[in-house]
């Protein structure tokens, strides 16, 4: 590994990181990314074994934004399928639309707890025309916009298990990006005249997905850079080395050794949290401690291999009740059928977790027994046909929006923004909850602003799905 003056310098092979390098690259300029993993990609991977094919929780691409849309289908090609979206709640032994239509949930709930959900909606909205309430939690957020009934029926459990603290500590702040311009009243008026809830991305049909996974995204902008540039894996930054803020020179452990490479420039996309511990010298005490303040949730990806051609019909299940361990199901050959062998299926779960806790801590042979008792338990498959099961465990997964997380995350961004050669971009990077068309939006616009194209810029999301979608 040999460094040049010259090289711009990308931390993390996630799809941020390498949309930057991609940009780079076409552009004419020297670049090397730098990611920790054996293969890039980050959330956005897709695994295989033994001809079953699996993502790290399933990743949808769509994007209103033009220019993301050109760039992956010219990148992508032929790669890429049109998939119908069909998601299901399943609560209380029962399935419920996702997005909520109304019907279905007279329906499934009940007249009675229909009529409860709709008027306690009603009284909050009167509440709110008399006295306004700032909403700083998921809570108050939640119960403005669907009412105590809705909150307490599905947004409650299934929220504290995905995020794993009370949703009185949850920022109302990330929820109002997630499900931006939905309420109940929207919902209802969706359900009945379809043309209003295609302005509102929380409601979208269809998606675009690569034959072979949304890793493929990954591993052709891989490709592209490595047409005249490197891309390095299992390769680690250890230390970014500044005078004043101007990066100078970074040092990465590879093939176990330590190389001191210069650098013209540096695109970080590894979480802010990190990178502020890596610069030499150390910031202010006041950013470490701020750093600290950040958490990550993290997730464990169960895959359970079948010997049946379909398990369910839906893109995916959400599991709200804290009964069954997992939040979350997907099957991939619903997504694209060479997701498996031919005759065979793999059902996908996803278990939110935080590093070192007991579920973290399960060995892979109790983590698959434990995914297979439970679907057996809810009736998605038979002991019989279940052919085998990987375990993927995967840190800093989600940054974790408690009450007050955006004034330390700005105060981070602020710190690093004094830099003259060093930006961050991505979901870690900026301490965001980027969907892919962002993620790759926020990587290609770092990039412009090296190139000299315009000036960098937060970016915030432009499509908002509900509960991790």
């Amino acid at each position: 590994m040999n460094g040049s003056k010259d090289d711009i310098l990308i931390f993390g092979g996630g799809l941020s990181g390498l949309a930057a390098g991609s940009v780079l690259t076409k552009a004419g300029r020297p670049v090397k990314v730098f990611e920790r993993d054996a293969d890039v990609g980050g959330l956005s991977k897709t695994i295989e074994k033994d001809g079953f094919r699996f993502d790290l929780g399933g990743h949808r691409f769509f994007t209103r934004d033009e220019k993301i849309d050109r760039f992956v289908r010219e990148l992508m090609g032929s790669e890429l399928i049109t998939v119908q979206r069909s998601s299901k709640i399943l609560l209380q032994g029962k399935y419920f639309d996702y997005p909520l239509k109304p019907l279905n949930a007279m329906f499934g709930l009940g007249i009675m707890t229909t009529a409860g959900i709709m008027a306690d909606y009603l009284q909050e909205t009167a509440k709110g025309l008399i006295r306004k309430k700032e909403a700083r939690s998921l809570e108050d957020w939640v119960v403005c916009k669907f009412g105590r009934k809705m909150f307490d029926i599905y947004f409650k459990e299934y929220s504290e298990k995905v995020w794993g603290i009370d949703c009185s500590r949850i920022s109302a702040a990330w929820v109002a990006q997630r499900i931006k311009g939905l309420s109940l009243a929207k919902a209802v008026k969706n359900a009945f005249f379809r043309v209003s809830g295609r302005e509102l991305a929380t409601l979208t049909d269809c998606f675009l997905y690569p034959t072979f996974g949304i890793g493929r995204l990954s591993d052709r902008l891989k490709e592209e850079i490595e047409k005249t540039n490197d891309v390095f894996t299992d390769t680690d930054v250890i230390k970014v080395h500044h005078d004043g803020f101007r990066v100078e020179s970074v040092s990465v452990r590879y093939h176990d050794r330590v190389k001191r490479l210069p650098a013209a420039g540096c695109i970080s996309t590894i979480p802010i949290t990190k990178l502020v511990t890596l610069l030499d010298p150390a910031p202010p005490r006041r950013i470490l401690q701020v750093a600290s303040m950040l958490k990550f949730r993290d997730l464990v990806v169960a895959a359970i291999m079948v010997d049946r051609e379909r398990v369910t019909d839906q893109t995916w299940i959400y599991i709200p009740e804290k009964k069954i361990p997992f939040g979350r199901i997907h099957e991939p050959t619903n997504w694209s059928p060479a997701m498996a062998p031919p005759g065979k299926s793999i059902v996908v779960a996803e278990y939110f977790s935080f590093q070192g806790d007991a579920v973290w801590n399960r060995s892979d042979d109790e983590l698959t027994r434990l995914t297979v008792d439970n679907l057996c338990r809810l009736g998605f498959i038979a002991r019989s046909e279940v052919l085998g099961g990987m375990i993927v465990r995967v840190p800093k997964a989600y940054p974790l929006f408690e009450v007050g997380y955006r004034e330390y995350a700005d105060e981070l961004h602020d710190y690093i923004g004094q830099f003259t050669n060093l930006m961050a971009a991505g979901r870690g990077g900026m301490f965001r909850y980027y969907n892919m068309d962002v993620a790759l939006r926020s990587g290609m616009e770092a990039a412009g602003s090296i190139i000299g194209k315009h000036r960098p810029a937060t970016v915030e999301p432009s499509e908002l799905v509900l509960a991790n979608t």
